[in-house]
């Protein structure tokens, strides 16, 4: 499985930005992706998830202004992001959960772990 980031960068407070996460070698129906974020100092946390079917959840400090898709050909995932703030300076991460597995219904402060593929990260700088 390979997962990798891009779209992220510098952007002014209100203003947007769409990441894109490629996805290779991941089952196209079955399985969970998931965007995480962690700002400098803070500890990792769970923006959204996504189920193959298409079906998402997204994070209380990311609702109304965040949204999870993919293309049909369930290669790509997005995050686009709106209304952006200095919170949300992070660095960005594509995950994705066991192929044999749906997403988790509960988010703890350890579900990270239950995501065992993760890209490399993309720099999201809100000022």
């Amino acid at each position: 499985v390979q997962l990798v980031e891009s779209g992220g960068g510098s952007v002014q407070v209100g203003g947007s930005l769409r990441l894109s996460c490629t996805v290779s070698g991941y089952p196209y129906t079955a399985g969970c992706m998931a965007w995480f974020r962690q700002a400098p100092g803070n500890e990792c946390e769970l923006v959204s998830t996504m189920k193959r079917d298409g079906t998402t959840d997204c994070g209380d400090s990311v609702k109304g202004r965040f949204t999870t898709s993919q293309n049909n050909a369930k290669t790509t995932v997005y995050l686009q992001m709106n209304s952006l703030t200095p919170e949300d300076t992070a660095m960005s991460y594509c995950a994705a959960g066991p192929d044999n597995k749906s997403c988790p219904r509960t988010w703890y402060a350890d579900t990270w772990i239950f995501f065992g593929y993760w890209g490399q990260g993309t720099q999201v700088t809100v000022s």
